[in-house]
C-alpha cells in the first residue's frame, strides 16, 4: 500500500512489510484478511500518532492492540516484540523530537510552578489556616491546569482541540470564587468537593487528545488514572519517610524544622502530582504488571466485605442510618467498586478465556448493586420523611447513577459470561459513564448552590 513519504508513517513502511509478510506466509495455517489487517494497523497508529506518540511507540503500540483480536497478529507481537522493540527503540533515542527530549526539565518545571502557585494567595493576604474555605474550593485549580498543560504540550494538541479544557477550567474558576452558596454553609464543602472531579475530565481530554472519542482513549486514561495514584501514593510514603528522617537528625543539633515543613508541605503535594504523572509516562510498561495483580487481590475483598455487610443487615434486621458520615461512607464505598471495575477491565486481555475471576467480579457488580439499592431506598425514605437538603440531594443522585451504572454492568457481565457480549461492550458501557460523573459533578459545584443559595 503506498504511503506519503512525507507523513510519519512512512519511516515505518520496512516493520508494516514485516508483518505483512509474516501473516501472508502464515494464511496457510490461520484463514486472515491481511488487507483488511493492514488496513486496520494503519488506521490504529495513524491514531496513536494523532494522540502525541511516536510513530515507533505507535508502531509497538498498534501490533500489541491488533494482537487483541487477532491470534495471528499475537503470534507476531509474542514472537517478534523483543527484537522489534530493540530496532525501534535504539534509534528512537537518537531521533527523538527535540521538545520531547526536555521532556524531564517541562514537567520538573510545573512541578515547581504548582508549589509555587499554591503559595501566590498569601501574596494577597489569603492565609490557609483563616482561609481554609479558598484553598478548599480553589484546590484542583493550582494543580490540574498545569497538569492538562504538561499533556496538551507532550500530545502537541492543536489550539482547537484545548478550547474546552480551558473553557472548563476558566468556568470552575468562576464557581469557585464567584460563588452563590453562603461561605461557610452546607454547599461550599460540596463545591470543592466536585470541582475536582469535573476537572479531571477536562485533564482526560488533554491527556487524550483526538482519542478522547474513542474507548480505548478514555480506557487508557482510566489506566493512567490508576496508575498515577499508584505513583503518587509511592512518592509520598517516600517523601514522609523523608521528611520525617530529616526533622529527626535536625532535632539533634537543636533545630526545629517541622514548622517549615509544615508550610511548604501543600507544594510538595501538588508539585509530587505532576512528578507522579511524568513518571507513569515514562514507566508505563513497569506498571502495566501491577494492575492485574492490584485487581485480583482488591476484587474478592470488596465483595468479601460487602457481602459480609448485607448478611450482618439481613441477620439483624436493622436499617441504615442514614447520617452526613455515612452517606460518605456508602458513596465511596460504591464509587471504590465502580473505579475497581474500570480498572479491572483496563488491565483484562480481551482474548483471554471467561473464568472464576470473572465469575467473582459478576458477584462484586451484585453484592454492590444490592447496597446501592438499600442506601437508596433509606436516602428516599429520609428525604421524604425529613426533607432535601444539599447532601441528601448529592448522595440520592449520585445513588441514583450508581445504581443505572451497576444494573447496567450486572447485565452486560452476565451476558458475557455466557458467551452473548464481546469484553469490548462492558469497556464502553463503563467507559461512557465517564462523562455521566463529570456531568453529575459539575452540577453539583455549579447547580446545586444555586438550588440552595440560602445555605
Amino acid at each position: 500500500m503506498p504511503t506519503d513519504p512525507t507523513t510519519p508513517i512512512a519511516i515505518l513502511e520496512p516493520q508494516i512489510d514485516r508483518w505483512r509478510d509474516y501473516l501472508r506466509r502464515r494464511q496457510t495455517v490461520h484463514a486472515v484478511d491481511v488487507a483488511e489487517l493492514e488496513d486496520h494497523l494503519r488506521e490504529v497508529i495513524a491514531s496513536l500518532i494523532d494522540g502525541g506518540l511516536t510513530p515507533d511507540e505507535a508502531l509497538l503500540v498498534a501490533v500489541k492492540r491488533l494482537g487483541a483480536i487477532d491470534a495471528l497478529s499475537r503470534e507476531f507481537a509474542r514472537e517478534h516484540s523483543e527484537r522489534l522493540w530493540k530496532q525501534l527503540v535504539a534509534p528512537a533515542a537518537v531521533a527523538l523530537p527535540r521538545r520531547l527530549r526536555h521532556e524531564p526539565i517541562v514537567a520538573l518545571g510545573l512541578a515547581v510552578a504548582a508549589g509555587v502557585l499554591v503559595k501566590l494567595p498569601a501574596l494577597f493576604g489569603l492565609d490557609l489556616d483563616a482561609d481554609s474555605g479558598f484553598y478548599a474550593r480553589n484546590a484542583a485549580l493550582f494543580i490540574l491546569p498545569l497538569l492538562a498543560a504538561y499533556f496538551a504540550w507532550k500530545r502537541d494538541l492543536p489550539t482547537r482541540a484545548l478550547g474546552l479544557p480551558l473553557a472548563m477550567f476558566l468556568g470552575a474558576a468562576l464557581a469557585a470564587n464567584v460563588p452563590t452558596f453562603t461561605p461557610g454553609g452546607a454547599t461550599e464543602p460540596l463545591v470543592a468537593l466536585h470541582l475536582p472531579i469535573a476537572l479531571w475530565l477536562a485533564v482526560g481530554i488533554a491527556y487524550a487528545g483526538a482519542r478522547w472519542r474513542e474507548v480505548a482513549g478514555r480506557m487508557d486514561f482510566v489506566r493512567f488514572s490508576g496508575e498515577l495514584f499508584i505513583y503518587f501514593v509511592l512518592i509520598a510514603l517516600g517523601g514522609g519517610v523523608l521528611l520525617a528522617t530529616s526533622a529527626g537528625i535536625f532535632t539533634s543539633i537543636g533545630v526545629d524544622i517541622e514548622p517549615f515543613m509544615e508550610q511548604w508541605a501543600p507544594s510538595l503535594v501538588l508539585g509530587a502530582i505532576v512528578v507522579a504523572a511524568w513518571l507513569v509516562e515514562a514507566k508505563q510498561s513497569v506498571i502495566e504488571n501491577i494492575a492485574p495483580v492490584l485487581t485480583t487481590l482488591f476484587t474478592p475483598l470488596f465483595t468479601i466485605a460487602l457481602l459480609l455487610f448485607l448478611g450482618t443487615a439481613a441477620w439483624t434486621g436493622r436499617g441504615i442510618a442514614i447520617e452526613r458520615d455515612m452517606l460518605l461512607l456508602f458513596d465511596l464505598l460504591l464509587l471504590l467498586v465502580v473505579a475497581l471495575l474500570l480498572y479491572t477491565f483496563s488491565a483484562r486481555d480481551p482474548q483471554r478465556r471467561v473464568g472464576l475471576f470473572d465469575r467473582a467480579q459478576l458477584a462484586l457488580i451484585l453484592a454492590a448493586l444490592a447496597v446501592d439499592a438499600l442506601a437508596l431506598s433509606a436516602m428516599t425514605l429520609r428525604i421524604s420523611g425529613m426533607g432535601a437538603t444539599p447532601n441528601r440531594v448529592v448522595a440520592l443522585s449520585l445513588n441514583a447513577i450508581l445504581l443505572v451504572n451497576l444494573a447496567g454492568a450486572a447485565v452486560l457481565q452476565v451476558r458475557f459470561l455466557a458467551g452473548g457480549t464481546p469484553f469490548a461492550r462492558l469497556e464502553r458501557w463503563q467507559t461512557d459513564f465517564l462523562p455521566v460523573y463529570g456531568g453529575w459533578a459539575t452540577f453539583v459545584a455549579v447547580g446545586l448552590p444555586a438550588l440552595f443559595s440560602y445555605r
